[in-house]
This record gives structure tokens, sequence and C-alpha cells, in this order.
């Protein structure tokens, strides 16, 4: 089979999005099929430049108002893109992020005659106030609500990455057929890490009590919930440290939080580490990974994690909930900071319970293997083509 993938993110821009996109890609590539993406350019071109290797199209793009770290492909250069797209042979069209992304493949695959479907990988419901802040809540999460379901019914198919996601997406009126397919992890490249030269090299004593957070340091990320968790855990723990890795907007207002609660000397950013290595060695430094994101749709690096055995304490909200819900080797906390605290010094101040908890988010972790998931990936693609198929023949 041959997928076109569109998205307005992918790598270099680090998150989830990307993450799941190169995940399914070379998945979905080792079981025969080929792959090609449409995905920003990053740097200021000005023309469409195709790498064959990688069967990646940059296509040149601005920054987003809000968010410079993001980018937006240009609609300018639909025509080229559809002179491009026409020229090869797609079997189904994969959109990754609504959007300018959104509307190009709905052109194409329009243009081309093939099935179109969406993921939907972002709450946006949840999202939109953080960064249009001038503006009412309830209105944001009523055109949030408005434009996934317009989007969503121009598709054949929506794939959600959590139950809770499709059941969101029922709730906003979505008619057409929502899948739940998670992305899960590559369980190869989650073996090793170094925790005790992590923490040499970032001056953290090999004793300390450390909680880790990984992922975009971003206002939906609810990281603010974790510092008031360092300033309660202070008083019990005062060498406690939380390592936040990852960048974002919030970082500064964070930094500042940190300072105003007194917990500048416990709290620790690092900003992107190498995901092929000194991420891992992040992982493996902590000996608790701290996560409460409200608003995920489905929290690979809880899987991360675990997979580097790592205990893991998180709220269980959202796409959060279908990993965490019979997990072991994690706790569920409450949305409480005082819960959330309790939970945390549970695992820190007693070693064999978190040596246990460690050895079995590790056995836990091998239930969500990425290439199980690419196969329902893959049989999805061909249920929705030999659908659209009988549909046209009758």
């Amino acid at each position: 089979m041959r997928i076109l993938m569109i998205s307005d993110v992918y790598f270099p821009r680090i998150n989830g999005v990307s993450t799941s996109i190169k995940i399914f890609s070379d998945e979905l590539k080792k079981l025969g099929h080929q792959v090609t993406l449409i995905a920003p350019a990053y740097d200021k071109t000005e023309e469409l430049v195709f790498d064959e290797a990688q069967q990646i199209l940059r296509v040149p793009s601005r920054v987003v108002m809000f968010d410079h770290e993001d980018r937006l492909v240009r609609g300018e250069f639909l025509p080229e893109l559809l002179e491009w797209a026409t020229r090869r042979d797609f079997d189904i069209c994969h959109i990754q992020t609504p959007f300018l992304a959104h509307r190009l493949g709905l052109k194409i695959a329009r243009h081309l005659n093939i099935p179109v479907i969406e993921t939907y990988h972002t709450f946006f419901e949840e999202y939109f106030y953080h960064y249009i802040p001038f503006l009412p809540k309830a209105l944001l999460r009523y055109a949030a609500r408005r434009l996934t379901s317009a989007q969503c019914n121009r598709l054949d198919a929506v794939i959600a990455p959590s139950t809770a996601m499709s059941d969101k997406l029922k709730t906003y009126g979505v008619a057409v057929p929502v899948n739940v397919i998670p992305t899960g992890i590559e369980l190869n490249k989650f073996t090793g890490g170094d925790g005790v030269s992590f923490r040499k090299r970032h001056g953290i004593a090999l004793s300390r009590p450390v909680m880790v957070h990984i992922g975009r340091v971003a206002f939906e990320k609810n990281i603010d919930f974790l510092l008031q968790v360092v300033a309660v855990l202070r008083t019990i723990i005062p060498d406690v440290l939380l390592v936040i890795a990852g960048e974002g907007p919030a970082r500064q207002r964070l930094e500042r939080l940190s300072r105003r609660l007194g917990i500048s000397d416990n709290v620790k950013f690092i900003g992107y580490l190498d995901r092929e290595t000194e991420l891992l060695d992040c992982y493996r430094a902590g000996d608790v990974f701290v996560f409460a994101s409200r608003t995920e749709t489905q929290g690979l690096v809880l899987l991360e994690a675990m997979a580097l055995a790592t205990p893991v304490v998180s709220i269980a909200e959202m796409g959060t909930r279908d990993i965490l819900i019979g997990a072991r080797g994690a706790i569920i906390a409450e949305n409480d900071v005082s819960d959330f605290a309790i939970k945390v010094q549970g695992v820190l101040l007693d070693r064999p319970r978190r040596n246990r908890l460690a050895e079995e988010a590790k056995n836990y972790a091998h239930q969500w293997r990425a290439e199980a998931f690419a196969m329902e990936m893959r049989d999805c693609y061909l249920r929705i083509s030999q659908s659209i198929m009988l549909g046209a023949v009758a």
C-alpha cells in the first residue's frame, strides 16, 4: 500500500505528534508499505524539497502566531503540491493535524480520488485557551468542538489514539467511523540508558531522590501542578529534585513560579535531550516519573518511562487512562496536590516497593508494542479502502 501522510508538525519539532508519525511510518515500512510524508520546512526555504531517502517532502512554512516553535505549511504551495502528488500513485491519504494540513490533505485526496482519514492527536477543547487567553474559555471550547466535528465529518474515517478521545469526538457529533488505535512504543529503542552518568553530568548526587518529567514544557501539560507537589514534598524530603526535560512556551512562567514557591533548588530545567541517547539516561536517572497533564490523547512518555523500568505516578485523565487503568508499575494519583505528593512520597521513601514497581513497569510496557498497532493501522487502511470501493460499485 502507498500511503501519503501530511502534517503541520514533524521533526526537528519534538512532540508527541512527531513521535507518533515517525513510529507508525517506520513500522508500516517494516510491513512492506510505502510511506511518504508532507511536512513543514523549519528553515527559510522558498521551494518544495523532497528527501528521496526519507520519503519526506518539506513545504515552506510560516511561524504560528502564539507558539513560535510550531509552523504551518503555506497554502499558496497547494498547486505545486497537487502537481507533485498527481505524479505519484497513492492509495490513501492520512492527515495528522488539522488547520492547513487538513485542508491540503482533503484537496489532494479528492484530486487523486483516494480515501482520506485523520488522526486526532490533540484535545483542542482544553488547549486553545492557554494560547488565546484574551477570549472567553467557553467560546474557545465551543469553537474547538465545532471545528473538530466539521473537519472530521468531511473525512472517510477518523483515528483516535485513545478511547477517551474517541468518546469526545462522538459527543461533538462526529458521524464518520472512529477507530481507536494507540501508537505504542518501539521497545527496541527503549533499552539501556545510564542514569548514573546522567546524574554526574548534571551535578545530581547519586543518593538524591529524583522525580523526572519529560515532555513539551507547555501550559496544557499542567507542570505548575507538579511544582506545587514539589513544594509539599520538600517539607518531608528536603533534597527532593524534579528534573524537567523539554522546552516550550511555559518555561519562563514555570521558572518564575519555582522562585515564588521557594523551590528553585529543587527543580532543574535541562531543555531538549537527544532522543537516541541522553533522553534514555534521563528516564533512568529518575526514581519516579511524574505526569499531571489532563489533556493528553495518549501519553506515550508514560510507556517510555515504564519500558526503562522507571515507576510512574500520574493523573489518569483523557488518554492516559487507557495506559494507567489496570497498569502494573504505575500509581494513579488524584488531581489533588496533597494526594499526588503522598503517592510520590510513598515511592521515593520505600526502595523495595520502588524496585518492585520498576520491574512491573518494564513487563507491562511490553503489552504496548508499536508493531502490533501498526498492523491495526494497516488493517484499518484496507478496511476503509475496501468499504469505499464497494460503495462506489454499489
